[in-house]
């Protein structure tokens, strides 16, 4: 936890996907400082016809590089989210040349009630975690 899923634009290849990963696992550990195999990511990818990213009236261009990442986590500090979009734009800029005009966040937040790692238990109430 947190879980990260990314809508991507498809064609990238399989390094490149895991070089994305990593990037912003790096960027997760060091703004939430959440354990280091505290890692759930997931990829969907779609046809260029099939994402639209706009750009708010904000002027922001986009390229065929963007990356929409929607997070769902337990409640963070308004600091600790700043300090992971800019982290994970310094990282995706740094290891994978997407600039960070293609890096759109989205973060959900749930309780310690609405996870369970398996087993059928909610570890975080149980104490397990």
């Amino acid at each position: 936890m947190p879980l990260l899923q990314f809508d991507l634009i498809e064609g990238r290849n399989p390094d490149a996907l895991q070089t994305l990963l990593d990037a912003a696992h790096r960027a997760v550990l060091k703004s939430f400082g959440v354990p280091k195999r505290d890692r759930y990511q997931i990829v969907r990818e779609h046809k260029p016809s099939h994402m639209m990213t706009q750009d708010t009236g904000l002027n922001i261009a986009r390229t065929q590089n963007i990356v929409v990442l929607q997070i769902t986590t337990r409640p963070r500090t308004t600091v600790e989210k700043q300090d992971f979009y800019k982290t994970l734009c310094e990282e995706l800029q740094t290891h994978c040349g997407i600039a960070a005009t293609d890096v759109i966040v989205a973060c959900v937040e749930n309780t310690d009630a609405d996870w369970s790692f398996g087993h059928g238990r909610a570890q975080f109430l149980t104490g397990e975690l």
